[in-house]
């Protein structure tokens, strides 16, 4: 089989309704935090800092209406504006991939990665160069 590891997928084909994003966190590699002090991971192919953006998923008909994407990069990604008058930030991911496994429950369950992010193209937003 020619699939190894994260299997690239089109950002429509995993939110074909969109996805809006709430926030931006540095993912933290528990291995490594101790004592108190909480060290961010690093991507393990290209040794960048890992943030983790939390998205959340309008499709009435999606399982999970909730998820983070993980992405590497050197420095915090931007969030695009919000919405005018609304608290939502749409969002679409670049270079998205995903990894199923079997959670803790026994249940099929998905990691999202991606290479950045960017304001969805025609939302008038200031951010969208900034974003990325």
């Amino acid at each position: 089989m020619a699939l190894k590891g994260a299997i690239p997928v089109a950002f429509g084909d995993v939110f074909p309704a969109g996805a809006f994003a709430t926030k931006v966190e540095a993912v933290a590699d528990f291995d490594a935090s101790k004592g108190g002090s909480r060290v961010q991971a690093r991507d393990k192919a290209t040794g960048l800092p890992m943030w983790a953006v939390s998205v959340t998923d309008p499709d009435p008909d999606a399982r999970e209406t909730s998820a983070k994407v993980k992405i590497p990069a050197s420095v915090e990604p931007t969030l695009p504006d919000e919405l005018p008058g609304l608290p939502f930030r749409p969002v679409e991911f670049e270079g998205l991939t995903v990894t199923p496994y079997v959670n803790g429950s026994g249940r099929l369950a998905y990691s999202f990665k991606a290479t950045g992010l960017r304001a969805p193209s025609g939302v008038p937003v200031k951010a969208a160069a900034k974003a990325g």
